[in-house]
């Protein structure tokens, strides 16, 4: 029997932080009297950031005294109340080490189910002055939890929570968070929290996420990361930093797309790349002050004898004018291994490649590795040009299809020419809109990739889930920079092109950001490679800001970088998690 200490509320807010605006429901203050419990949550409380909080799944959040007293002695606070680690419900009993996901609690008239631990989150440590607290809360094995609500109702201060059924599995919330984000966890533990029916949809997904990654391993290598991060789950790298392969063939795919062949140059054979793949080369065009920095995704046959990397020459192009114009057969580029995340998934499930420009690259690789093994699978290739002279790899493609048992194609023309053959060159005239791409009937369960401009990939990703493909099915790949994920902060520099940070020091580490095509010089006074990335305006993704979750994993390129603090758990070979990390030497970011 638990007793309920008190109930406390609090709605967003706007705080400021480093100087930035943060939204948040963290503040939470403790009220008197009854409450009413809803479905969402407590009367006179909100969350301000939907996507990490609040939801059916996260209505209530629940927090311990015993935890208090822990934290005032760890931490030296003497100024912990309840509310100050942005709980609802502060309770006696109900500790991490024995609640199970999926227990039924019954308060006053309002019945619960737990659902998922805490999430881990900068908030936190915002709300209490402790930056490392999201990490502690893990490390230490008290996250707290969060609880649905299975039956409104009052709820009031003092009254007893009664325990009213028990979770199958008997998994307690600090087990399952461990599973997830310490390393050690088992298959069996996986396989269990997936037979928890009110496990939360989110950690349903990362519980998932760890069991593909088991398959065919051993279960104990397996790491935490993997549920939490696509980037923790990508293969090895095939070689560290940066080599030097030979261009082997040069060959002209449209009138602005430019293959180039890369191979070792003595011949041996180089690691495979996963169809889907990129290439980051390093180039030192005379004049350049500093080598320009480029990633290109892999475009032949995967397993082929050379990589393949085609280049449309951009209109002020530094990187790409240099590859056109400058680059023969028998040089040499300084070629980082291959890497991405955005690869083709194995499976029987259908397949639509999808992909507008020179955004066919990558779903070119994929459709090579399709017909390479003749897949029975349904393929949709589905491409959007200007016209014949913009349309790389357009007989390729079609030869490629013809090898396939189940394959569909339509060829869209924005601007055909008049020697344009429609039916044989083209099939439709105009863009692949989002109209057209609802009118397609594309299967059901079909696992689907996009290539191409930012608002293209915007566009099709919102038609596909009107027409009900679920979202976890679409893989987009981003030639630049990706999509912020800066969780309830309002960015001054939101929109601007990355750009030097201010008071740059003329003799620091450099720092390479390979997708924003910007080098830069990092200072102790810069703070981790986040704070430098932010500082320079590139789009970054992160949460906790303290090593736990992963959301800030990318690729490391080249270079090595300290860690302070250490991550709770290490990021995967090849990767760096830049939230709690400094360059030790030179390094290049995929980022």
């Amino acid at each position: 029997m638990g007793r309920l200490v008190s109930v406390n509320v609090g709605m967003p807010a706007d705080v400021p932080w480093r100087g930035r605006t943060v939204h948040t429901g963290v503040y939470k203050r403790p009220v008197t009297g009854p409450r009413m419990v809803r479905r969402l949550n407590i009367d006179g409380d909100g969350q301000g950031d939907l996507g990490g909080h609040g939801g059916e799944e996260r209505a209530v959040l629940v927090y311990q005294l015993d935890s208090y007293a822990f934290w005032k002695r760890r931490l030296g606070r003497g100024d912990l109340d309840p509310g100050g680690f942005g709980e609802n419900l502060t309770v006696e009993g109900l500790a991490d080490d024995q609640v199970c996901v999926g227990d039924r609690y019954r308060i006053g008239d309002a019945l619960f189910e737990v659902t998922q631990p805490r999430v881990t989150c900068y908030r936190v440590g915002l709300r209490l002055g402790e930056p490392r607290m999201a990490a502690l809360l893990v490390a230490h094995r008290r996250p707290g939890f969060y609880m649905r609500v299975l039956r409104e109702g009052e709820i009031e201060a003092g009254q007893e929570i009664a325990k009213v059924a028990s979770g199958p599995e008997r998994m307690t919330i600090e087990e399952i968070d461990g599973v997830l984000y310490l390393p050690g966890h088992t298959r069996e533990q996986v396989e269990r929290a997936l037979r928890i029916p009110a496990l939360s949809p989110g950690w349903q997904g990362s519980m998932r996420a760890l069991l593909e990654a088991a398959d065919g391993a051993d279960p104990a290598g397996s790491t935490g990361a993997v549920g939490l991060s696509e980037a923790a789950a990508s293969p090895a790298p095939g070689w560290p930093g940066f080599r030097p392969l030979t261009v082997t063939a040069v060959r002209a795919e449209s009138r602005r797309v430019r293959s180039l062949y890369l191979s070792a140059p003595d011949g041996t054979a180089l690691p495979a790349a996963a169809p889907g793949q990129f290439l980051t080369v390093r180039l030192t065009p005379a004049g350049a002050g500093v080598p320009l920095i480029r990633s290109y995704s892999l475009s032949g046959e995967p397993g082929a004898d050379a990589y393949r990397i085609s280049v449309k020459r951009e209109p002020h192009g530094s990187a790409s004018a240099w590859l056109h114009d400058t680059v023969r057969v028998g040089d040499t580029l300084d070629t980082a291994a291959p890497r991405g995340s955005f690869r083709l998934v194995p499976g029987s499930d259908p397949v639509v490649l999808m992909s507008a420009g020179v955004g066919v690259t990558p779903v070119m690789a994929m459709l090579h590795a399709l017909a390479d093994e003749r897949s029975p699978r349904p393929v949709w290739w589905l491409h959007g040009a200007h016209d014949s002279t913009e349309h790389p790899f357009a007989e390729e493609a079609r030869s490629l299809l013809r090898d396939l048992p189940d394959a569909h194609a339509t060829v869209f023309y924005s601007r055909p020419t008049a020697t344009d053959r429609a039916g044989t060159d083209y099939d439709e005239a105009g863009r692949l809109s989002a109209e057209r791409i609802r009118d397609l009937s594309l299967p059901d369960g079909a696992d689907v990739y996009i290539c191409g401009p930012a608002a293209f990939m915007s566009e099709a990703s919102e038609a596909l889930g009107e027409a009900g493909l679920a979202a976890g099915k679409v893989h987009t790949e981003t030639f630049g920079s990706g999509a912020s994920l800066t969780p309830g902060v309002t960015r001054p520099g939101a929109g601007r092109a990355p750009h030097p940070p201010e008071g740059m020091p003329q003799d620091g580490t450099q720092v390479s950001f390979a997708r924003s095509g910007l080098s830069v010089r990092w200072g102790a006074a810069q703070g981790s490679l986040l704070e430098l990335a932010e500082a320079c305006d590139v789009p970054v993704r992160w949460s906790c800001r303290t090593g736990v979750c992963h959301t800030c994993e990318l690729g490391l390129l080249a270079g090595a970088v300290d860690y302070d603090p250490e991550p709770v758990e290490p990021p995967a070979e090849g990767n760096v998690l830049i939230c709690c990390s400094t360059p030790s030497e030179p390094v290049v970011l995929d980022l």
